[in-house]
């Protein structure tokens, strides 16, 4: 039975090389369990904000603070908002919670997130998530009302909170719009230390301007996600592609060789242009 979920939960990643990475699918506990810990650590810099502000404002009367705690709704809105997106737009396009359960934000398509699917996906959280949970902390008293509106609030979060059970991807609405799903990212070595070893076969690759100039920062990501996963089909079939395109194909034994001296030039190379202000963002650009 183990086997067979495994077997469910993988699923094929393609690069815009055409190399099949293989990813599998956080479940929804894990899911959950990261979304948690991001309310903890946004609730708790909520509580820290709210503290100094009315520490800060404890001279004013009831009549001064009403505009003020409209103010403070806006704050604590962008707060949440900006949290996801400034970690998910990040280069490990995981919050803190996500990286502490070990799992991370991907497009669909293969290709880098983009901010736009990373703004599209959390925008919409507000309407799954923190919408409904408004109405149901909004409601008044006891009346005929106030009980349909709880009826309505959670009926709502309850159809968007359930929705990743009833697709075989588990997403969420906001990841059906924005393209993304969520999957597994186990902790392993880093790759700038892959770069730096000392390795004589490695060490035999040099490329020239014209060869580090095919790809841009997109393709490093992904050729620095191949030599993450370490998988030798995947590390044989990037070698053979970006070797069949710089006009340096590598022998079978020295794919992985090859792929980390050409990551860590490559990464050099564009450091440089970087601080020459010429940012190439992928291989179509000039």
């Amino acid at each position: 039975m183990a086997r067979r979920a495994a077997f469910v939960a993988a699923r094929p990643l393609i690069t815009p090389e055409g190399v099949d990475l293989r990813v599998r699918l956080a479940d929804a506990g894990t899911r959950a369990s990261a979304f948690l810990l991001d309310v903890v650590i946004i609730s708790t810099a909520a509580v820290v904000i709210t503290i100094v502000a009315l520490f800060g404002l404890r001279g004013l009367g009831a009549h001064e603070l009403q505009p003020l705690f409209i103010v403070w709704i806006i704050l604590i809105f962008l707060l949440r908002n900006a949290y996801f997106i400034a970690f998910e737009a990040g280069r490990r396009a995981a919050t803190p919670g996500k990286r502490i359960v070990g799992i991370r934000v991907a497009s669909r398509s293969g290709a880098g997130l983009t901010i736009d699917q990373v703004i599209a996906r959390n925008l919409m959280r507000e309407i799954e998530i923190f919408l409904p949970l408004s109405i149901l902390a909004g409601r008044g008293g006891a009346g005929v009302a106030d009980t349909l509106t709880t009826i309505f609030g959670l009926v709502w979060a309850l159809l968007f909170a359930l929705f990743p059970l009833f697709n075989r991807d588990r997403l969420r609405i906001g990841d059906l719009l924005a393209g993304t799903w969520v999957v597994e990212a186990p902790k392993v070595a880093l790759v700038e230390d892959l770069s730096l070893r000392q390795d004589p076969v490695a060490k035999a690759f040099h490329f020239s301007q014209a060869q580090l100039d095919a790809y841009g920062i997109a393709e490093l990501h992904k050729l620095e996600e191949v030599l993450r996963r370490d998988d030798y089909f995947a590390l044989r079939a990037v070698a053979d592609t970006i070797g069949r395109k710089i006009g340096a194909v590598p022998q079978a034994p020295d794919s992985r060789a090859f792929l980390t001296a050409y990551y860590g030039e490559l990464r050099a190379h564009l450091e440089r242009k970087l601080l020459l202000g010429n940012r190439k963002a992928d291989k179509h650009a000039r």
